[in-house]
């Protein structure tokens, strides 16, 4: 114990005499990367027409960029120690800006999936490092608000994304949503290089060797996981071989990964930090967290655009109160964080969530716009309130010199909830319109009084257009088409509630933390 406080006052040495510098251009590059994970979404049906590919095609220009990144996370550590933190965040932020441009100029589906392969692997980097700099930054009575600062990237740019892209495609052309990223990289790499702190841990280590056995490990788990999300409902899971295969794949590797790095030295990342109780439980929520704010941020757009008839850009503005909402907080956050328990905080945070998936829950076609703007935002609060001291409470008992590495390994599994949240709602939508569509269809038949009352009523006001025969056929079809509404309607439903509910399991994992400490 005693050994650990001295390593914490070293490391109060190396604190920069105006921390708040250091925001500007971790803000920035984190905001654009975050951001452009979200921006593609709304611009996808534009690029594939572009590019002559299917629907199933086009997802790669999605998942290509996830996958790269999440290769990346992991890696932070080498490759901080290798060129040296600060380098190394430059060099990501100037990869990601000159990938954007790539983006842009794309002429087919493959080069817009290397461009994107690139673009992820440059802003793989950019949060693991950029929230390791804003935790080192700060003493530690000051991490809350200045992860408070930090969360307005991390939480509100992938709610901004849907909404720009949105209207600079219905504006402006698509590539433009790549574009315009390059102005902002350049000058958040400027910023970088002129204004980060170095402290001497995070400069550059000699002897620094690859773990190329580890790598390979990490890529192919990736991958595999990665094609298993993405072409798993379509292929119904685990009916299909292949998906076996590349499960089975994707488990083995994952194995192998995790051994080789606890059995071997100079390893790709340092796994010591899982003994770390605090860190275990942290990461989980966040993990939990991300797919709950991942499939919310996939579902409700379909939802509006699929059962409410709005447009692409409409349905990215109905983002906008999850927005304003964590921004409230956020503001909240700066001036409580350390002055109050974080473990509040975040019950706080997770109650307001799973009150908004349960409020979501029980909508129907006869809302208003204001239905959908009000758990909106409070879901925005919640993700606010609860997502930056949760960092916070799993980071608080590492040294700093574990930070970078920890934040990678968090990152990943924080990409991968994400990918289960986004995975699992297509799954959920599926399955259960199926299941309600099973239930509700045995109400189609002559037995039932008011099915035969519609029916004739719909077949008298067709008939005067067209002959009896056929308007009998279109009356069975349009009551037939108000089926698969309705029990699509209730698919919707049950996913905003289950992931809801999701929120509230999880606030008995916070009374394992340690009750935190605040300033008065």
């Amino acid at each position: 114990m005693s050994t650990q406080t001295t390593q914490i006052e070293d490391e109060t040495k190396y604190l920069p005499k105006n921390p708040w510098i250091a925001c500007a251009p971790v803000l920035l590059a984190c905001f654009i990367y975050v951001m452009d994970g979200t921006i593609a979404n709304v611009a996808l049906p534009h690029m594939a027409g572009s590019f002559s590919a299917t629907r199933d095609e086009s997802i790669w220009i999605l998942t290509s960029y996830l996958i790269a990144s999440g290769i990346v996370i992991p890696s932070v550590d080498f490759f901080s120690k290798f060129f040296g933190r600060k380098n190394f965040y430059i060099i990501s932020i100037l990869l990601f800006t000159i990938a954007s441009f790539l983006c842009g100029t794309a002429n087919s589906l493959g080069q817009m999936v290397i461009y994107r392969v690139l673009q992820g692997a440059g802003g793989g980097g950019i949060v693991p490092l950029s929230q390791a700099i804003m935790m080192e930054s700060f003493p530690k009575e000051r991490r809350g608000t200045a992860m408070a600062l930090f969360g307005m990237g991390v939480i509100i740019a992938p709610i901004v994304g849907p909404v720009l892209g949105g209207w600079i495609t219905d504006n402006w052309t698509w590539p433009w949503i790549f574009f315009i990223n390059v102005p902002f990289g350049c000058i958040a790499a400027f910023m970088a290089k002129s204004l980060l702190f170095n402290p001497p841990y995070a400069q550059r280590k000699k002897d620094v060797k690859m773990d190329w056995l580890g790598f390979s490990f990490l890529t192919l788990w990736l991958i595999c996981l990665q094609v298993f999300f993405d072409k798993g409902n379509n292929a119904d899971w685990f009916n299909a071989t292949w998906i076996r295969w590349i499960f089975t794949a994707s488990c083995i590797s994952a194995i192998c990964f995790f051994i080789s790095q606890a059995t071997r030295k100079n390893t790709l990342v340092d796994i010591s930090v899982f003994k770390n109780k605090e860190f275990v439980i942290g990461t989980f929520i966040q993990v939990v967290m991300m797919s709950v704010l991942y499939a919310s941020i996939a579902i409700l757009p379909q939802f509006l655009q699929s059962m409410m008839g709005y447009t692409a850009f409409l349905s990215g503005m109905s983002m906008m109160p999850r927005g304003l909402g964590s921004m409230t907080s956020m503001v909240i956050c700066a001036f409580i964080a350390d002055r109050v328990d974080k473990r509040k905080m975040v019950v706080a945070g997770l109650l307001l969530i799973g009150s908004a998936g349960l409020i979501f829950g029980f909508l129907n076609l006869q809302i208003a716009t204001v239905n959908i703007m009000i758990p909106n935002y409070l879901m925005g609060m919640g993700m606010g309130l609860s997502m930056i001291p949760i960092i916070n409470l799993s980071m608080e008992t590492l040294s700093n010199t574990q930070m970078t590495n920890a934040s990678g390994l968090q990152n990943l599994f924080k990409n991968i909830g994400g990918a289960i949240g986004t995975s699992l709602v297509a799954t959920m939508l599926t399955r259960f319109a199926q299941v309600h569509q099973y239930m509700m269809v045995g109400n189609l038949s002559e037995l039932n009084n008011n099915f035969v009352e519609r029916i004739q009523t719909t077949t008298a006001a067709l008939s005067q257009y067209t002959g009896i025969d056929v308007a009998r056929h279109m009356a069975d079809y349009s009551l037939y088409g108000s089926l698969i509404k309705q029990s699509t309607l209730w698919a919707f439903m049950d996913s905003f509630r289950i992931f809801g509910l999701m929120c509230f399991v999880l606030i008995p994992l916070l009374f394992l933390f340690k009750k935190s400490k605040s300033r008065g």
